[in-house]
């Protein structure tokens, strides 16, 4: 199946009440032509943008991805809009138009919708609602053929009657789109030029209109303001933390847990509430994530156990391994199995071997901490001149202590102990007591200063 898509992307969305394109505001992490133009990829490699308001920033938020934009510098209606792509169009094949504010609608629903057409059949995604109040209805007549769509705006009262609605999703043969969006007219409610026209066009010319539909409505539904933008977030959260469960995960509130990326879980994976997973994470079977914690890009070994108020980032954690409490895990953290990082630790481009321990309170930049270490609380690598980044070197099983700061490029040697309190700029040697610190003194006859 030879597919063209074209998305418009060109509205102001007024009621969103923001500077922003409304097209560039985010559902679950991602702007809502993000979500179009990643589904549309799945079938195709032609896809085409129509911007019109706020393009510059619409083009530049999809300046490396393979799509090519038409511009649409009046709003004339979705006609109007098609027809500013139809130049960069093929004229052979399908074109299936999508909408920038329709973000959810499924690539297998998509698949139906294209399978129906050929050069003789037009293709419409429809959905019946209790209450259609503001589509455009579908007309159809005594043998349940398609004849037309009527705006609302257009529509008697018997025909606003009808449940029966129109997506605005279209697929249509690409010589009849060439041939018909020329001869629509604007001669309706609006003064505009309308897509569902293509509808009455076809049924002229002995064109057959069939309809797809998908299994959810709210794969149809766009967003024209926040309040719609925040519903269509919910019903996609849901539908995200349904799947986590199905794939063995127990959600100790499914209402709240975020996924605004891609998440894979193993068996028995216990995850509390306040949970934000973003970008791609993978964890294994049996880990568990307390409280209000954030998961970004992180792959999480089984049994990895991490503790409330985290944020892990672009990371990796070990089998066995425990994070937090209020712990942050910057990039570039590997943590070995059975590692472990403690409350208000951060790290960063740290390599954390097996069974080693940063517990409390300290700081691991730029580290390689040797398998069964210790860091003690207070511990921070001094890894940045102000220009450049050095390397902190901790063998295995070195204990460093309390409140010691370790000055990079340093190296502290297989089972080095420093003494708590000390700033380390040389070589701690191996198996040795290593103690950096000024000598204490107590200043006899001091007195201890007064107010005047």
């Amino acid at each position: 199946m030879d597919v063209s898509v074209v998305i418009l992307a060109a509205g102001q969305g007024s009621r969103m009440k923001s500077a922003l394109p409304k097209v560039l505001h985010q559902l679950a992490g991602k702007p809502l032509a993000e979500h179009v133009v990643d589904t549309a990829r799945q079938f195709s490699s032609d896809i085409t943008l129509v911007v019109g308001h706020g393009a510059e920033a619409v083009k530049a938020h999809f300046s490396e991805q393979p799509v090519r934009f038409a511009l649409q510098a009046e709003q004339l209606g979705t006609g109007h809009a098609v027809a500013q792509a139809l130049p960069e169009l093929p004229k052979t094949g399908t074109v299936l138009v999508l909408y920038g504010d329709v973000p959810l609608t499924r690539q297998d629903t998509l698949a139906r919708l294209c399978a129906l057409v050929d050069d003789h059949t037009l293709g419409l995604l429809t959905v019946k609602l209790d209450n259609p109040t503001g589509y455009g209805r579908i007309l159809r007549d005594a043998d349940g053929l398609v004849q037309a769509i009527v705006e609302e705006k257009d529509a008697s009262d018997e025909q606003k009657a009808i449940t029966e609605v129109n997506s605005g999703i279209m697929a249509v043969p690409a010589w009849a789109l060439h041939e018909w969006l020329p001869r629509l007219s604007n001669n309706n409610a609006q003064g505009e030029y309308y897509l569902t026209d293509l509808v009455a066009l076809a049924v002229s010319e002995n064109i057959a209109v069939k309809t797809a539909h998908p299994d959810q409505f709210e794969e149809t539904l766009g967003v024209n303001n926040r309040v719609q933008l925040a519903q269509l977030e919910r019903w996609y959260q849901g539908q995200q933390a349904e799947q986590l469960m199905l794939a063995g995960a127990t959600l100790r509130d499914p209402a709240r847990v975020d996924v605004r990326g891609k998440v894979t879980v193993g068996p028995d994976c216990d995850i509390d509430i306040n949970v934000v997973f973003e970008g791609d994470v993978t964890l294994g079977a049996n880990v568990t994530i307390g409280p209000n914690c954030v998961i970004r890009n992180a792959t999480l070994g089984d049994g990895a156990r991490i503790e409330a108020h985290t944020l892990v980032d672009t990371a990796v954690i070990g089998r066995e391994a425990t994070v937090g409490p209020f712990a942050r895990i910057r990039p570039g953290t590997k943590l070995a199995d059975s590692a472990k990082v403690g409350n208000f630790v951060e790290t960063k481009k740290a390599l954390i071997g097996e069974g080693a321990k940063v517990n409390h309170l300290s700081y691991v930049g730029d580290a390689r901490i040797g398998a069964g270490s210790n860091i003690g609380a207070g511990t921070i690598t001094c890894n940045y001149d102000g220009v450049n980044k050095f390397t902190t070197e901790i063998g295995e099983g070195a204990f460093v202590g309390s409140n010691s700061t370790l000055v990079a490029p340093v190296t502290i040697e297989d089972g080095a102990f420093i003494g708590a309190g000390s700033v380390i700029t040389k070589t701690a040697p191996k198996e040795q007591l290593t103690v950096g610190r000024a000598r204490q003194v107590t200043v006899k006859g001091w007195v201890r200063p007064e107010k005047g």
